[in-house]
Formats: C-alpha cells, structure tokens, sequence
C-alpha cells in the first residue's frame, strides 16, 4: 500500500469540509458552481472546486480563476507532487490508486498542476478526485497544449474561469477494482470576461485524440453540465478567434 506523506493528512484537516462556501465560490464564474443533471458533491480546494460523481468514482467537473499574475507565479513555481486518494471522500466512495494500475489509462489531471501557483495548492491537483482515465498520447499530447494554450490566452486577457470535465458519449467501460469510468472524451470551457466570451474544447480520449471546438449547447447536452450558468446569456458569446487560438 502507498504511503501519504507526512503533511497531507494534516492539510486536507484544514481544507473546506464537503460543502459550500465563500471561499469556494471564488472559483466560480458569477460566484455559481456549474449546473449539473446528474448529483455531485461539492469539493473545495485551494485553488480549484471538483463536482465529484461517486457514481463515476471521478469528478464531472473541475472548476478554476486564473489570472495572468497567478499563472506567472505558476510558471515559476518548480516541483509537482504524488498522486494520492482524496481522503475527503469515504473509502466506498473514492477511486485509489490500484484502480489506476497496469490498467492502460494515464492519470489525466481536469486542473492542471501547471496552473497552480503554491506547492500546497499543487498538490492538491493530484488527488484522484481531480483525475481521470485519460489516454497517455492525448494527455502528453494534444491535451497539453490546449492546457498551455490557456495559459497564454489568460496572460493577454488577464482573467478566466476555466471548467473542465469527461464525457461519456460512447462507452468505454471502467478501470480498477472501484470501476472508475472511463470517458470518451474530455473537455474544458473557457470563460473570458474582458471579452464576454466562451469557448468549448472536447478532445476526444481514443485514437485519432482529435480536438474540436463545440457550442456551449452542445457541452450541455451531451454532459448535462452548463458551466457557467450565472453568467448572462449576453456575456457568453461564441468567439471563433478564441476557438482557434485554444486549439491544439
């Protein structure tokens, strides 16, 4: 059996317990968690919130504020952490670690660690709550550059809510002794203020690891999710220039 490290029970004891908060909805666009048909239970971390499924026995989403400083300060931050069982989360309700191995999925983090600008809030980003089976080529791949393609896109626009999350638009079955589902795709939302747009990236997780970018409708109905449902109807804009630069 793995071994935590010394310091992490101790910091998720001083995490938001299971619930909803102040501190929690600042990661929220329009301080309001992401809507969502199937029930979830709301995680707080440091610097993102999850929707985790324990039907799944993995998040349906992951939500993040960045801002140009905070990436900044991310890019400079070296280091990354183990991946670790989301002890928040009951035994019975929780993926582990076994269900990961040899099972020919990668880790795929929905919040990047690379987003993540203090070494505690990082490595809250490799708790299996925030991850998903992700196909190794697409996670190293495809997947990486959309996650740094955010990146530059917050650096010239100064602020973004991002949510990411699986879709399970064909069956792909589960991993592991906890059958933690697979998703046929991944995708993120990206939800910028300064230009009162939005834009939707589904990746699909088999090969040929294709990106597109989908409407906001589109997301919701296959998912179930709308990401950013506080947000006026007018401030979330379809922007073509925005798709592009985001994709991979």
């Amino acid at each position: 059996m793995n071994r935590l490290p010394l310091w992490l029970p101790v910091l998720l004891a001083f995490l938001t317990p299971i619930s909803a908060s102040a501190a929690c909805s600042d990661h929220f666009a329009a301080q309001s968690q992401p809507s969502s048909s199937r029930e979830v239970v709301l995680l707080c971390s440091l610097s993102f919130a999850t929707g985790y499924s324990v039907q799944a026995k993995e998040a349906a989403w992951s939500a993040e504020h960045l801002t140009a400083d905070s990436i900044t300060q991310a890019e400079a931050l070296e280091g990354r952490a183990d991946f670790q069982e989301d002890l928040r989360l009951p035994l019975e309700d929780r993926s582990e670690l076994m269900d990961y191995k040899r099972s020919g999925w990668s880790r795929g983090h929905l919040t990047p660690s690379g987003d993540i600008s203090t070494k505690n809030a990082r490595a809250e980003t490799f708790l299996l709550s925030n991850i998903v089976p992700q196909a190794a080529r697409l996670n190293s791949g495809a997947w990486n550059h959309l996650e740094a393609n955010v990146r530059k896109i917050v650096k010239r626009s100064r602020e973004a809510y991002v949510v990411t999350g699986p879709a399970f638009r064909a069956p792909l079955g589960t991993i592991g002794p906890d059958h933690v589902r697979i998703p046929s795709s991944l995708w993120k939302a990206v939800y910028l203020p300064s230009k009162k747009s939005v834009s939707v990236i589904v990746c699909k997780n088999t090969t040929p690891y294709r990106c597109n970018a989908v409407s906001q409708a589109s997301l919701e109905r296959v998912t179930g999710i709308d990401p950013f449902p506080n947000v006026p109807l007018s401030d979330k804009n379809r922007n073509a220039v925005l798709d592009r630069t985001l994709l991979p």
